[in-house]
């Protein structure tokens, strides 16, 4: 008996969290930092993207249709990146977290026997981080949706400890999807803060994970890497060499880097079959999930065509069509 397809990496949108900040200072500076990372051109077109796909990241009922037409049985829906908001004080950042799990939670109850969701968290505020988490889990979600960074801290901050500690004990999944690139304006065109900015800033901070020891005290993190990984898992063999010719590189974590592909999740959305067949080759096809980043433009419409593309073996294929997803999402 072959597994349901699942998608890990969906999104959904929420008016309420936009609505929650739309009055304060903080979101003008983060909408002008936006624009210049982004530059006019690209916001120009993602604009009314973003406006067209409302209908498809609001409502349930044509969440599901789209689902059917893909051949995706489950969907692990977080909410859109944009939603983290990570400039906001602490009074602001609960409201945010709070109102973003708690709509994702009611999104995902629609339909309960096919959607499954992530909250947030306010990664600028560590110790907030915390009960965060403990609300999203309280909210029946499986885990948490983390950029990158936070303003002024890398995922390699002692201060993330007790949220490490925390999703390692509850078994919470944390899905990392960047949003924004700190190269700012050398990608302000042809959307590079998005097409090379993404992937760039998904190897950052796994890298940061990795180099600093952080999968050496916490084994047990289900952590899921979007963009597959970005640019880490076909290049890891660079951080293989630093880490022995280099006693800086080797100074934070006890293995090669390499080593540690293996504890970590990523899924398919890489655009590209040779890409997937050699992430499944360096990270394991027990590594490898599915993934569309529904229904935004830069995912893909037909996430099991794509998989289906990397011509993998059969175990392998079904192994990423859903079977490790099932596994990763029974352990929660």
């Amino acid at each position: 008996m072959t597994p349901p397809t699942v998608d890990v990496h969906a999104h959904l949108l929420i008016p309420e969290v936009e609505e929650a900040v739309a009055a304060l200072s903080g979101l003008a500076e983060a909408k002008a930092l936006d624009a210049r990372r982004n530059g006019a051109a690209s916001l120009a077109v993602s604009g009314p993207m973003v406006r067209s796909i409302v209908p498809k990241a609001t409502d349930v009922s044509l969440r599901l249709a789209a689902m059917d037409a893909q051949g995706v049985d489950i969907q692990l829906v977080s909410p859109s990146p944009s939603h983290y908001h990570y400039w906001a004080d602490e009074e602001t950042a609960e409201k945010v977290y709070r109102l973003a799990n708690e709509a994702t939670a009611a999104h995902c109850a629609q339909g309960p026997d096919r959607l499954r969701g992530l909250g947030i968290v306010p990664l600028q505020h560590p110790e907030q981080a915390v009960r965060a988490l403990s609300h999203a889990l309280d909210q029946g979600l499986s885990g948490v949706e983390i950029s990158s960074h936070a303003p002024g801290r890398e995922l390699s901050d002692p201060a993330y400890e007790p949220l490490w500690a925390l999703a390692e004990t509850t078994g919470a999944i944390l899905f990392l999807h960047p949003f924004g690139c700190t190269l700012d304006e050398r990608l302000d065109r042809w959307y590079l803060s998005n097409v090379v900015g993404q992937p760039t800033e998904n190897a950052v901070a796994l890298s940061h994970l990795i180099f600093s020891g952080v999968l050496d005290r916490h084994p047990g993190l289900k952590i899921v890497a979007a963009h597959g990984g970005g640019y880490l898992p076909t290049h890891i063999g660079r951080s293989d060499h630093a880490w022995s010719a280099r006693s800086d590189a080797s100074a934070g974590c006890a293995h090669p880097p390499s080593s540690y592909l293996g504890r970590i999740w990523f899924d398919s959305l890489v655009h590209d079959p040779h890409v997937l067949r050699e992430l499944v080759r360096a990270a394991g096809a027990d590594r490898v999930l599915l993934g569309s980043d529904f229904p935004f433009d830069m995912g893909t419409e037909d996430p099991v065509g794509a998989l289906r593309a990397a011509r993998l073996s059969y175990p392998d294929f079904h192994a990423v069509r859903g079977g490790n997803a099932v596994a990763l999402l029974r352990k929660d």
